[in-house]
């Protein structure tokens, strides 16, 4: 009785985690969608452009991490969309990219593939 409390205890968590990721994505997709219309110089541009940077390096760091118990290439194919939409938020900031479309549409992918 003791185990099954247990396991469900953990498979509640790790639901709660997912509802949380999906959250922040949805947060960060929503500030995108403002930077987009609002433009890259923009200080809605600034917000969403750190955010996306924060949410992706944790994820990223997390993911690394041996504790994480996904699959190791899924691990490693989120890293590297982490990377990517890291590298693009920089370009985006720098002034030599205006792709907020498909920061929105990764990001977008990714928090559907939560649920």
């Amino acid at each position: 009785m003791y185990q099954m409390s247990y396991a469900e205890t953990i498979e509640d968590s790790s639901e709660d985690r997912r509802g949380q990721e999906r959250e922040l994505f949805s947060l960060v997709i929503a500030q995108l969608q403002a930077a987009k219309e609002l433009g890259n110089r923009s200080g809605e541009a600034a917000q969403a452009l750190t955010s996306v940077h924060r949410l992706w390096t944790i994820l990223i760091d997390d993911l690394g991490s041996p504790d994480n118990s996904l699959p190791a290439s899924l691990r490693a194919d989120l890293i590297s969309i982490g990377i990517w939409c890291v590298k693009q938020a920089d370009l985006i900031r720098t002034g030599n990219s205006e792709d907020f479309q498909g920061l929105i549409e990764i990001n977008e992918l990714v928090r559907e593939g939560l649920s």
